[in-house]
């Protein structure tokens, strides 16, 4: 079971995300392109929990997009995965339900 804490530090995470994102429109809009979301549907997508973890899954899925964003935050690699972790829920290979 997931404590609070982590729960608020990855959605923290994720909201840092969506910032860095924000100011990086090639990146953002390769995110929009492949989520199939519109600029105008993130204000509502953020409160949505697999939104976020969508999000990290985009960060996460190609390691030199990961560390830019590590790069331009002072974020450590680690709390990104972390974050992923908490959002995306257990996986396949866990062992967790």
């Amino acid at each position: 079971m997931r404590d609070k804490h982590t729960s608020t530090s990855a959605q923290e995470t994720a909201a840092a995300v969506l910032g860095w994102l924000a100011t990086e429109p090639d990146m953002l809009g390769r995110f929009l392109d492949l989520s199939g979301l519109r600029a105008d549907q993130l204000r509502q997508a953020v409160d949505d929990s697999g939104f976020l973890a969508g999000m990290l899954d985009f960060l996460m899925s190609h390691e030199p997009t990961l560390m830019a964003f590590c790069a331009a935050t002072d974020i450590k690699p680690e709390a990104v995965v972390s974050a992923w972790q908490a959002l995306s829920g257990p996986g396949l290979d866990s062992g967790e339900c």
